[in-house]
């Protein structure tokens, strides 16, 4: 029975550890925090969006970086086989808006519990508290890994699944990009994605804590066409902006503007085209006729949006509705469609859902997960240079590519035997 050393207690490496075990495999599990998928319980805001439930050309769609790389993984364990599994063991899912899949009960605590009753049931030996300081190879083969104890576990195969350097407090300080570098591997620039966003603007932070649903963004680089457009709901915080609509928005300034500033444009009322828009205004405007402007807004805007829209508009609150000039409600009708922040940067990896970046996946068989350079060491989730957009698609590339490794480990394995 080959015996197959995983390194990381997260989404990939649990998943690779319970396909070890299907194929018949032996598995030790080393997790140096206190509990098995520490990341997985503040994912989806702790409901933990699984997959996504999409169709293929969507799924790849959705692909960031590197998406040719992961064609063999996602039809070996693509979205569906992971409903199924979690079906199967024993934690129902649904699919919502977008295609965002959750648990049933909402509680992430259920995907990891689904897949420790796998680990437990195969008799998976699983060491919390310990973490792996180093990769022991020999002759470009692998033979297992050192411990920050000094001890030496040794074994068939090794799958490298501890994450990258998001949510550091999970633990992830990237010190398996240390050990795959050590042992000859290229590590592509890492720097934190699906991130909120810096803002330069100081009206911002007097909005923090405001959400708007239903608004499109489009981020600009300079003057060229949209670097990114999307609709959804986002977030103002005290530095800048957050939420989903942002986070995706992020994954393409990080890829083509890191560092550089960016204009992001919010059409307020999408739905809307600059003629109705105005018609709405007039309509609103004559109702209120005698009210002063700033007492006009309530049916337009959130309360805490109003004295930014008319601070921004150049229109004096204090004016009557009806003395608003034609030029000035135009102006209005403008900003509606077209308010415009200026980005700055991104936050940190302790902010950010996901790292950019990581081991080059050239040197990866895309089939086998397996290290073109060490015989026997695999890799597996956000360890390789490959990431996605929200919606449940950075999961899943951890559960197929989690997967494969696992089986390819016990099928390749035993070459130190």
């Amino acid at each position: 029975m080959k015996k197959i050393i995983v390194t990381g207690g997260g989404a990939a490496g649990m998943m690779a550890a319970v396909s070890v075990l299907q194929m018949g495999g032996r598995v030790v599990l080393f997790e140096k925090n206190e509990k098995l998928g520490k990341k997985l319980f503040i994912t989806g805001k702790g409901r933990c969006n699984l997959t996504n439930d999409c169709d293929m050309e969507t799924l790849f769609q959705n692909i960031m970086t590197n998406s040719k790389f992961l064609y063999s993984v996602f039809y070996g364990f693509d979205n569906h086989a992971v409903m199924d599994w979690f079906e199967k063991a024993g934690c129902p899912v649904k699919t919502e808006r977008g295609g965002r899949v959750f648990p049933v009960s909402d509680h992430a605590y259920d995907v990891t519990a689904a897949l420790e009753r796998e680990l437990r049931r195969g008799k998976a030996d699983i060491r919390l508290h310990t973490e792996v300081k180093r990769l022991l190879a020999e002759d470009g083969k692998i033979k297992g890994v050192e411990l920050a104890d000094g001890s030496v576990e040794y074994g068939d195969a090794v799958i490298l699944a501890t994450g990258g350097l998001s949510y550091p407090l999970t633990g992830s300080d990237g010190d398996g990009y240390r050990m795959a570098e050590a042992e000859g591997h290229t590590i592509k620039e890492t720097f934190p994605s699906l991130v909120p966003l810096t803002v330069q603007e100081e009206w911002c932070k007097s909005l923090q804590g405001l959400s708007l649903k239903n608004v499109r963004a489009s981020l600009f680089m300079e003057r060229k066409k949209p670097l990114y457009e999307g609709f959804g709901e986002m977030l103002f915080t005290h530095f800048g902006v957050s939420g989903p609509l942002i986070l995706s928005a992020s994954s393409y300034y990080g890829k083509k503007g890191k560092g550089e500033k960016a204009v992001l444009r919010l059409d307020l009322k999408p739905a809307l085209t600059p003629e109705q828009v105005d018609k709405r205004l007039l309509r609103d405007f004559e109702e209120n006729k005698n009210k002063q402007f700033k007492n006009s807004l309530g049916k337009l805007f959130p309360s805490k949006l109003i004295p930014v829209m008319i601070s921004l508009s150049g229109i004096d609150g204090e004016k009557k509705v009806h003395e608003v000039t034609k030029e000035e409600r135009v102006r209005l009708a403008h900003l509606i469609k077209d308010l415009r922040m200026t980005v700055t940067g991104t936050r940190g990896y302790a902010e950010a859902v996901i790292t950019r970046g990581g081991v080059h996946v050239k040197e990866v068989n895309p089939s086998t997960m397996e290290s073109k350079i060490i015989k026997g060491l695999y890799f597996a989730g956000e360890m390789l240079d490959v990431d996605a957009l929200t919606g449940g698609f950075n999961l899943q590339i951890a559960w197929s590519t989690g997967y494969q490794a696992g089986i390819s480990a016990v099928e390749g394995g035993g070459r130190n035997s």
